[in-house]
């Protein structure tokens, strides 16, 4: 594994890579509140065993890259589309398979939209599509569960401890176990890596960005594949089903009972998923 700090401007994003800089580029985009960390690194490993470049990075306020004052994170997605640019440019990449998760979905999508000649094929997973409206919303169970952040002193690490336990639980496959050990070790290692955990709450706050408007999944043009869990409580599949449906040849991938996460059951599909998506491009 290779470290590389990315520097554009004033921002700083931490980066790591897997596997050997001559193979086909591969890089992962997480979503809201997530750091690299929730790319875990032996899936990383596993993918860069395919014959990948894989590249994991922490958006801005997460992790080791630059963080904003708490509740002004003065910055849009089209500026974090922007770092993923900037992230092949330092690694001397022109072009990449990029593949985002929920909120990375959203980023990967604008990187692909604004940025077509640096994107080899795309990969969107659990995520929802630019451009379209009237797409189920969150589950109940998960809204009341969401709602409970308002209120909650992101200050004290056992209460935020605790949300996230339950947020990580609440987003679990219902197909396979849930492994609560693991999820309070990665939780844990997030909060200890990151100098200011608070602030990946401004990832809340964050707005499209002055180009939100013009931006919308049917004018995607590289090869595209959706993966999507069958029973993901904060995008329903139908969003992932829209997705697919508005890029001409576009593949989907169904989870069956996968939930908003990377559970390692689902590995084997999704990784080969990816890599056979890499391939036939």
């Amino acid at each position: 594994m290779a470290v590389l700090t990315i520097r554009r401007g004033e921002v700083e994003i931490a980066t790591e890579a897997f596997g050997h800089p001559t193979d086909p580029a591969l890089l992962l985009i997480m979503g809201a509140m997530a750091s690299m960390l929730w790319w875990p690194e032996e899936f990383c490993e596993q993918l860069a065993a395919r014959g990948h470049f894989v590249i994991r990075y922490d958006n801005r306020d997460t992790g080791l890259s630059t963080t904003y004052p708490l509740g002004e994170p003065g910055y849009t997605l089209s500026d974090m589309a922007q770092d993923a640019v900037a992230i092949l440019d330092g690694y001397r990449i022109k072009t990449a398979d990029i593949i985002g998760m929920s909120m990375g979905g959203f980023i990967a999508q604008r990187v692909a939209l604004s940025y077509p000649a640096r994107v080899r094929t795309l990969t969107i997973i659990s995520s929802s599509p630019l451009g379209i409206d009237g797409l189920p919303g969150f589950t109940d169970a998960y809204s009341a569960h969401a709602a409970t952040a308002e209120t909650l002193d992101w200050t004290d690490r056992e209460s935020v401890t605790g949300f996230m336990m339950r947020d990580v639980r609440m987003i679990a496959s219902t197909a396979h176990p849930h492994d609560e050990a693991a999820a309070l070790q990665l939780i844990e290692h997030d909060m200890d890596r990151a100098p200011s955990f608070v602030n990946a709450t401004n990832h809340f706050l964050v707005e499209g960005g002055d180009d939100e408007k013009q931006l919308a999944a049917a004018d995607l043009h590289v090869p595209l594949l959706v993966i999507h869990g069958t029973s993901d409580p904060i995008f329903p599949l139908a969003h992932g089903e829209a997705l697919a449906n508005a890029v001409a040849g576009a593949k989907l991938e169904r989870i069956e009972g996968g939930g908003h996460e990377l559970h390692r059951n689902d590995w084997p599909q999704i990784i080969g998923a990816i890599a056979a998506h890499g391939a036939a491009a």
